[in-house]
């Protein structure tokens, strides 16, 4: 149990360069529900709010889906397009950003709250609900 938690740490410690051995649900699971805090990021920028995604994004190996919703905590229904997971590749959770970016344009001071559901690759979920003032940077 000890190196589990070990490893729990240094995953979240060292973030995305540290996820690129890990592709499974039973892998990725532990790591993400450490750092639901941090799923999102919302940052005020150019007149607009941008919603980031960028952890999922480095942890979206061993996900099949991730939903999300500005300002109702009915359902998370919109959809967050993911890049692949290179499985094939050396690095499988690297970003490469090909003609996307990891985050959503909304209009300025829009976003008061916003719920994510992640779905794992096993069927299971895990959801969580923000403030604004909760995930806005500064």
């Amino acid at each position: 149990m000890k190196k589990r938690k070990l490893l729990l740490l240094c995953a979240v410690l060292a973030g995305p360069a540290f996820a690129q051995g890990f592709v499974t649900a039973a892998e990725v699971k532990p790591i993400l529900q450490a750092t639901k805090a941090n799923w999102v990021a919302l940052r005020e920028y150019d007149g607009n709010d941008l919603l980031y995604f960028t952890h999922l994004e480095s942890w979206r190996c061993g996900l099949s889906e991730v939903r999300f919703s500005v300002n109702s905590t009915a359902a998370a229904a919109m959809p967050w397009d993911m890049e692949p997971c290179y499985e094939d590749e050396a690095q499988p959770n690297a970003m490469k950003l090909d003609g996307r970016l990891p985050y959503t344009v909304l209009p300025l001071g829009m976003a008061a709250t916003v719920s994510v559901v992640v779905i794992y690759d096993d069927g299971s979920e895990d959801r969580m609900d923000y403030e604004r003032k909760s995930i806005l940077l500064p």
